[in-house]
């Protein structure tokens, strides 16, 4: 009787927790299911499913240890692209049979990515180290073109200049072309030639200082305005708002009274 028990125990562990693999014909020994599987991709398998008993025979494609899913690839044609893949979770497997090994598994050298299905390509490697360099060169060409403890209006000022001529911050005196340095607060009378007796270039620097500041008071002036209009607005939608829920205001002092007798 004991040992009809053992072997009842035995035959319940196999079932849950182990799976039989069979390769070339050959019984194969007992191993864990998860590692069975792990090692068994790319192979031809036969899968056996519980609690609806049912087979799925084809290429074991991946077995994701997260999930806890298979996915077989039902297509005769294992080098497509395509196919009919199932995927079927690990608690439902009973059992399963490796019909055939994978053919990287017969390679002395181990996987390899030609035998990836689907295919994988090889990288560029050149290709991407030049994104790579190209996206951080503009990474770094944007946070030299911001300003350090600088105000608003001189950042402005610079962006303005930058758009037309080389500029650069030098701390917080703005640089342009390599000949003219605007200190703060970047007035015109705060330019100063990189090179003694550059007048031309001191000339021009204050011309368009002088406009691209008086566009940033136009500017500065219009958002006031702006926001005084929608101020006013705002008031006097309250008062009318007032007005409709007091339908017997109090008459004002010069208002005539209730006449007396007749």
């Amino acid at each position: 009787m004991a040992e009809k028990k053992r072997h009842g125990a035995g035959v319940k562990a196999s079932s849950q927790g182990t799976a039989g693999a069979t390769g070339q014909g050959m019984a194969g020994a007992m191993v864990p299911l998860e590692v069975a599987l792990s090692s068994a991709i790319g192979a031809r398998v036969r899968i056996t499913t519980t609690p609806t008993p049912s087979t799925i025979e084809g290429t074991l494609f991946t077995a994701c240890p997260i999930t806890n899913l298979v996915a077989v690839n039902t297509a005769t044609d294992t080098k497509s692209t395509s196919g009919d893949y199932r995927i079927i979770p690990v608690s439902r497997i009973l059992s399963f049979n490796i019909l055939s090994l994978a053919p990287s598994s017969e390679n002395a050298d181990g996987p390899s990515f030609s035998d990836a299905v689907p295919p994988v390509h090889a990288l560029d490697i050149r290709a991407l180290k030049a994104r790579e360099a190209s996206a951080v060169g503009k990474l770094q060409e944007i946070e030299a073109r911001r300003g350090k403890g600088v105000t608003r209006e001189a950042q402005e000022l610079f962006d303005a200049f930058s758009r037309t001529m080389p500029t650069r911050w030098d701390g917080t005196n703005i640089i342009v072309a390599d000949a003219v340095s605007i200190a703060a607060p970047y007035r015109v009378d705060d330019c100063r030639p990189l090179v003694a007796g550059d007048t031309a270039a001191l000339a021009r620097v204050r011309k368009v200082l002088e406009m691209e500041r008086k566009k940033i008071e136009l500017r500065n002036a219009s958002a006031t305005i702006g926001t005084a209009n929608t101020f006013s607005k705002s008031t006097s939608a309250k008062d009318v708002r007032h007005a409709s829920t007091n339908p017997n205001p109090s008459p004002g002092p010069g208002a005539a009274g209730p006449r007396k007798g007749g």
